[in-house]
C-alpha cells in the first residue's frame, strides 16, 4: 500500500481583487479519492505529477496521466477521482480576480477543452506552484508574495499557448472602467444601467464582456464585491447589520441578509459573531 499525504493552505483573506490565491498544495492520494460532485466560486489548477485520474466536467470525462494539467472553472459542477490501481499526485492552486479570466483566455484552456495534455514545461509548472506553497501566510505580506508568484506560474500557459492575442484589447478596457466603478461607488444604491452608462456602451455589451472576462455577469460582479465590504465590516466594525447593509450599498436590510446568506450560507449576524469564518 502505497503511503498517502496532504499539504494544502487555505487563504483567510483575500483582499486583492485583481489577482488572489484561494488556497494551495500538494496531496498524494488514496485509490478512488474523490472530490464532487461540486462548484467552486474560484478558478482551479492541477498538475499531475504521477499516477492516474479522472475528470468529469459539463457531461464529460478526462482520464489524465502525468504531466497533464486541468481547470476547473467557477460555478461549473466537476467531479475528480483517482483511479483505483495508480492513485495519482497533483499540485493545485486555486485563485479569483479581475485578472484571473483575461490571463486565462489568453492560454490554451477552454470550457469545452479544460485539460492541457503533456504540458511541455510541466517541472516547472510543479517548482512555480510549490513556491506558491512556500509563500503561504495569512499576512498581508504573504498574500503579495502568493499572487506574484501565482502571476509567474500562470505567464508559463500564456507563453506556451497557441492562441493568437486579442484582437479586441477595448474590451478588458471596458471591464476595467466598469469594476473601477463598481469599487468607486458600490456603497450606493448604483444599478447595472449605471456601470453600462458610465462605460460607455449598451448593458447587454457590458454583460457580454463581463462575462467573458470576469466569469460573471455585472451584477453578480456588483453583488460580491458589496458582500466582500460587508464582511470586513461584520468583523472589524461595531456597526449593526442594518447599519452594515447601508454601508454597502443594501438599502432593504432583508434583502440583504438574503444575499448575504445565498452567498455565504449562513446570516450576516452568525458570521459577525464568528471568528474562525474567513471573508
Amino acid at each position: 500500500m502505497q503511503d498517502t499525504f496532504k499539504n494544502n493552505f487555505k487563504s483567510a483573506e483575500k483582499e486583492l481583487m485583481s489577482l488572489s490565491v484561494y488556497n494551495v498544495g500538494f496531496q498524494k492520494c488514496e485509490s478512488l479519492h474523490q472530490w464532487g460532485p461540486g462548484m467552486r466560486d474560484h478558478y482551479l489548477i492541477h498538475y499531475v505529477l504521477s499516477g492516474k485520474g479522472y475528470y468529469q466536467t459539463e457531461g464529460k470525462i478526462f482520464p489524465l496521466y502525468p504531466g497533464d494539467v486541468f481547470l476547473v472553472y467557477p460555478y461549473v459542477e466537476v467531479t475528480y477521482y483517482a483511479d483505483k490501481k495508480e492513485p495519482w499526485e497533483y499540485y493545485w492552486a486555486g485563485f479569483a480576480g479581475t485578472d484571473a479570466t483575461t490571463i486565462l483566455n489568453a492560454t490554451d484552456f477552454s470550457r469545452k477543452s479544460p485539460i492541457i495534455r503533456s504540458h511541455p514545461q510541466g517541472a516547472i509548472i510543479q517548482k512555480q506552484l510549490f513556491h506558491i506553497y512556500e509563500a503561504r501566510g495569512n499576512a498581508f505580506s504573504h498574500r503579495i508574495e502568493m499572487t506574484g508568484r501565482l502571476y509567474t506560474a500562470l505567464a508559463l500557459f500564456v507563453k506556451s499557448s497557441g492562441k493568437k492575442e486579442d484582437k479586441n484589447p477595448s474590451y478588458i478596457t471596458y471591464v476595467k472602467k466598469g469594476v473601477d466603478y463598481v469599487y468607486a461607488n458600490y456603497s450606493y444604491n448604483i444599478s447595472v444601467e449605471d456601470i453600462a452608462r458610465y462605460v460607455g456602451i449598451s448593458r447587454s455589451h457590458l454583460f457580454r464582456v463581463f462575462r467573458q472576462y470576469t466569469g460573471m455577469s455585472p451584477k453578480e460582479f456588483l453583488s460580491q464585491y458589496r458582500i466582500k465590504q460587508a464582511c470586513h465590516l461584520l468583523k472589524e466594525s461595531p456597526l449593526s447589520v442594518a447599519a452594515v447593509a447601508n454601508s454597502v450599498g443594501f438599502e432593504d436590510s432583508l434583502y440583504f441578509s438574503k444575499a448575504f446568506h445565498k452567498r455565504k450560507g449562513i446570516t450576516p449576524s452568525e458570521y459577525a459573531h464568528s471568528s474562525s469564518l474567513p471573508s
